[in-house]
């Protein structure tokens, strides 16, 4: 339930569930992503010393955890303590075994979509990439098989669909962001657009 005076992020109001793509949104590329489970694998691998090809079976043999959070969409609405669940980003992380060069972190969606963030950014125990949602697994509309969950950022930074985690050197800059949109995405400073 959510809690009713809990102070939300300037500019966002409380609705009762997440917005479903398709449904509500269109993605970048058109339809939602359709997605086979027993085809479908993650890539992992840029500057990294182990680069990893999981599939939905391996995924689901890493270490899982919980973490409970409230989703804050650019568009101004907000859904209090969503129950994710997945694997934590760190993790993968140190599955991966990332090189010192390393400093940030594509991610690459079925949809043509991307984003990046530091690793800095990615090293909170709430960041993780989930595949299940207050205990359902992750619907299509919602980001299934895999969508990464960035507490303190607007949800554009919270890629769903994703294909490929690549590790960078060097910042690239994701879809929204080189359309104008905030690359810090920080909902607290309501920092929605690059302007």
């Amino acid at each position: 339930m959510p809690q009713a005076n809990k102070e939300l992020p300037p500019g966002q109001v409380p609705i009762k569930q997440l917005l479903r793509w398709g449904k509500n949104h269109r993605t970048i590329g058109g339809p939602v992503p359709k997605i086979d489970l027993n085809t479908w694998a993650l890539t992992v691998d840029g500057e990294v010393e182990n680069p990893l090809k999981l599939s939905w079976n391996d995924l689901q043999n890493l270490p899982m955890t919980e973490s409970i959070s409230d989703f804050h969409c650019v568009e101004g609405w907000s859904v209090l303590n969503c129950r994710w669940e997945g694997v934590p980003f760190k993790k993968l992380a140190e599955l991966a075994k990332l090189k010192k060069t390393a400093k940030f972190v594509t991610f690459e969606c079925a949809d043509g979509y991307t984003t990046s963030l530091s690793l800095e950014e990615l090293s909170g125990n709430d960041i993780i990439l989930a595949t299940k949602l207050d205990g359902k697994i992750l619907e299509e509309g919602l980001g299934a098989p895999l969508r990464l969950i960035v507490p303190n950022k607007y949800g554009y930074k919270s890629a769903m669909w994703i294909t490929r985690i690549k590790f960078t050197e060097k910042k690239e800059m994701g879809y929204w962001e080189t359309r104008g949109y905030s690359d810090t995405a920080d909902i607290w400073k309501n920092d929605r657009f690059a302007w």
